[in-house]
């Protein structure tokens, strides 16, 4: 029933959106664009799972809309939630991950094949450039070869794309909202790593015209995510289960024999959020609302979610939501 009221809330809006304009009463107060964040994809790869897509959001603002991630899947997820390619104003990329990313290549190859007019931006961390270019380059073969017809003109993918890198700390005006962001604690890179300076994951804040929403993408504890949280109405938090998800590991998922090694086991521990630190998170921004998306979890159950949730509320009184696929807010 949930499920079925959001996807008629998300056609409403569109249907809303897409009339022309008429005259309004000079005296009336103006309207503010509605808005509405949709959970499209919400387990926390890389091992696929049968019951939620990989993680990506949709965030409508008024006739906008952009993708916040863009995990295997995530075309077919904006079908699922009404959304065609061609309305997609930009993209917005936490970090590199694949399992954050394994679905741009699909959304920018399918607006290529479709001949979408205009450029779509692609924001995101440093590699991001290097990423999209790739993508964009798997796709010339296909654009020279065309449909196979004497004649036909060579289609070139590049002019449809631009690639925008921010390094953390960016206050953009991006359409009607304005975007900030702020490196987190995802990667843990020190001076002495080559990486250092050249890759970073971002969290992302959206101030729109009426309410604002917080992204942490992935990311570990952060006093820099907390600050760019500061009184959010929405915080959008990953999450990790982590006992769960190491009593679920093994080879039938495709894990290496004897457990994950110990680097693994650093990263999950080290760069991922448990129920608690989300409430703390919440907490320390002040947050209107927690919605938990991107489970990194073992075989959750029923009983698991009402824990977590319980968890995020020992140090956090706000309404708390574990998100699931096309889930709007």
């Amino acid at each position: 029933m949930e499920r079925t009221r959001l996807l008629r809330t998300v056609a409403a809006l569109l249907a809303l959106v897409a009339q022309p304009a008429v005259a309004q009463d000079v005296a009336a107060a103006p309207v503010e664009p509605a808005s509405l964040w949709v959970t499209l994809g919400t387990h926390g790869g890389p091992v696929p799972n049968a019951n939620r897509s990989e993680p990506a959001n949709l965030l409508l603002v008024g006739k906008e809309a952009y993708l916040v991630d863009a995990g295997d899947g995530a075309a077919n997820q904006l079908a699922k939630a009404g959304v065609a390619l061609p309305r997609l104003n930009a993209i917005f990329i936490s970090h590199l991950h694949p399992d954050h990313t394994g679905g741009l290549a699909g959304v920018l190859s399918l607006r290529f094949q479709t001949e979408t007019p205009g450029v779509l931006t692609v924001y995101g961390p440093p590699g991001t450039k290097a990423l999209v270019d790739g993508i964009v380059a798997s796709l010339v073969p296909g654009g020279e070869s065309g449909y196979g017809v004497p004649g036909e003109p060579i289609h070139d993918p590049r002019p449809g794309v631009r690639t925008v890198e921010w390094t953390g700390g960016e206050t953009v005006q991006v359409g009607s909202m304005t975007v900030r962001n702020a490196v987190n604690t995802h990667y843990s890179f020190t001076p002495d790593n080559p990486q250092y300076g050249r890759y970073a994951s971002l969290s992302y804040r959206f101030d729109l015209p009426e309410r604002s929403i917080l992204y942490t993408g992935d990311t570990g504890p952060s006093p820099e995510v907390d600050a760019l949280g500061k009184g959010v109405d929405i915080l959008v938090a990953e999450m990790i289960d982590l006992d769960g998800l190491l009593g679920a590991m093994g080879p039938q998922r495709g894990d290496a024999p004897g457990g994950p090694p110990p680097i693994i086991i650093q990263h999950l521990r080290d760069h991922h959020i448990t129920p608690r630190q989300v409430g703390e998170m919440a907490s320390a921004m002040e947050a209107g609302q927690v919605v938990v998306t991107h489970l990194v979890v073992g075989n959750a159950g029923l009983d698991d979610l009402r824990r977590y949730v319980a968890e995020i509320h020992q140090v956090y009184d706000g309404p708390v939501t574990i998100a699931r696929d096309l889930d709007g807010f």
